[in-house]
């Protein structure tokens, strides 16, 4: 009973007794494989050449020129930046340089305005010094004079208690007078 489940088994499969081959290496089948092969592939090369490269082509084309196009923008860009760096650098200089003037014409005219000032209050102290200086003299000449009497009285006083009596007054005038020339 084993040989008629066997020839069912091998029927079902569609292989003959003896006949164990892979269909596609069959080479009672190589011309039809090798005509289908050369359809299929003559079918493929056709769309893949007329409609689908083409297309990938395209895209290819279209990112290198977005790409081009994006790089001229950028270079663009950047030389705007560039220029825009130069122009505000160029501005922040010129800044710096008017701000240094304004600071040497302030600096300037608070030297001449305090100079002005410090003037006027040397001429303010030279005329009060020249007024007291005046006033000094008076004040000396005055307390000369009154020096000269004093010593004629003290020089009357002190000779008066040596010897005991007043010396005459023209002659201690003399004697007082003599001696503050000299």
């Amino acid at each position: 009973m084993a040989a008629p489940a066997e020839a069912t088994t091998q029927a079902e499969v569609g292989h003959e007794p003896g006949h164990a081959s892979f269909p596609p290496f069959d080479t009672s089948t190589f011309p039809s494989q090798i005509l289908w092969f050369a359809v299929v592939f003559g079918g493929m090369y056709y769309y893949l050449s007329r409609r689908f490269l083409p297309a990938v082509g395209n895209v290819i084309a279209a990112r290198r020129a977005r790409i081009a196009k994006d790089i001229d923008e950028a270079t663009a860009m950047q030389t705007q930046a560039d220029q825009a760096a130069a122009a505000h650098e160029k501005s922040l200089a010129q800044a710096r340089l008017n701000a240094q003037a304004t600071a040497q014409a302030a600096r300037d005219r608070i030297a001449a305005e305090t100079d002005a000032k410090r003037k006027a209050l040397e001429d303010q102290l030279a005329a009060k010094m020249a007024e007291a200086e005046g006033r000094i003299a008076v004040n000396r000449n005055a307390a000369m004079a009154n020096v000269a009497g004093i010593a004629k009285d003290a020089v009357g006083a002190i000779v008066e208690r040596l010897i005991g009596r007043s010396p005459d007054q023209a002659v201690v005038a003399a004697a007082v007078d003599s001696s503050s020339r000299a």
